[in-house]
């Protein structure tokens, strides 16, 4: 259900990097979430840093929105690159299991899985 691989990079860099990725691959990034600074700025001790990157093809979201216009709700796709005891980890949720849970049309299962392949290579390439 979740696809995550540790990196030797700094937080920082595997960010940077991840953002690089997502546009190699046809991606835009539409949001990028700073989930630590977010906590910290409200005056919650947090000492781990974590941002949740939202990403989207827009090909591919059209494919998805025009066969169930319900799955907005699943998308964009989000990855995430997070410190955990201080070794930065690169994340997401598997789009295709997700979405197994959200549908059975064969046609948005092959489409979830293209987008699954493509955002693992984006993360094993910031990695």
């Amino acid at each position: 259900m979740y696809y995550q691989v540790e990196s030797e990079k700094s937080f920082d860099q595997a960010a940077t990097d991840l953002e690089a990725s997502v546009k190699e691959h046809g991606f835009g990034v539409l949001h990028i979430h700073d989930l630590g600074g977010t906590l910290r700025s409200k005056g919650v001790e947090f000492s781990e840093d974590c941002k949740v990157f939202e990403v989207c093809n827009p090909v591919k979201a059209a494919q998805v929105l025009s066969t169930d216009m319900r799955l907005n709700m699943a998308l964009p796709c989000r990855i995430s690159v997070y410190t955990e005891k201080g070794q930065t980890k690169i994340g997401m949720i598997e789009p295709a299991k997700m979405l197994g849970f959200l549908s059975q049309d064969e046609a948005l299962t092959e489409v979830a899985k293209e987008v699954e392949q493509k955002t693992m290579q984006m993360i094993n390439d910031a990695r």
